[in-house]
């Protein structure tokens, strides 16, 4: 079985940038830098079958290429630090291009409200610093990056935390 997710992984120089941000909260288990994405949607448990159709299915994609801006930071009820990403409708154009193509081959719909976001931790009892950081980086805001292509990627856990390997790459046009 494999766990996937589809995902736009983010200029090194921006990774490098979000990383400054991880400092300040002792009890947060940051993210990697290297793992730092904005997710399409996520897929969860699959067989080889099911994923070699995943991988089938975005490959016939169409989509523009575009640029995302990354701005803000919020936290998912006190367990997710993250980044925002600006209002983009090329972002949820193709974000609904997947859930479509997804349904179409007997997955689940997406039951959350698509919120794109980079998450930069997760929190276990940082509540009583968590609103100071939130307000001392409410203003973070990222120089805009291209979006040229969007991946299948496969997370393993570890005790260190998850592993993310690209299973296949997709070009917009």
């Amino acid at each position: 079985m494999l766990r996937l997710f589809v995902g736009i992984d983010l200029p090194p120089d921006l990774k490098l940038g979000l990383s400054t941000l991880c400092v300040g909260l002792p009890s947060a288990r940051w993210v990697d830098p290297g793992n730092y994405h904005v997710t399409l949607r996520f897929i969860g448990e699959v067989d080889e079958g099911l994923a070699s159709d995943v991988d089938l299915a975005l490959a016939r994609l169409k989509a523009p290429r575009f640029a995302v801006s990354l701005a803000g930071i919020g936290s998912f009820s006190g367990r997710e630090l993250f980044v925002g990403v600006e209002k983009n409708e090329a972002l949820v154009h193709l974000r609904d291009k997947v859930e479509s193509a997804l349904v179409r081959l007997g997955l689940e719909p997406e039951g959350r409200k698509y919120t794109p976001h980079v998450t930069l931790a997760r929190l276990k009892g940082a509540e009583g610093r968590l609103e100071g950081y939130m307000r001392e980086h409410a203003l973070y805001r990222a120089p805009p990056f291209s979006v040229e292509r969007f991946s299948l990627i496969a997370s393993y856990q570890t005790k260190a935390g998850s592993i993310y390997e690209d299973r296949a790459d997709y070009r917009l046009s």
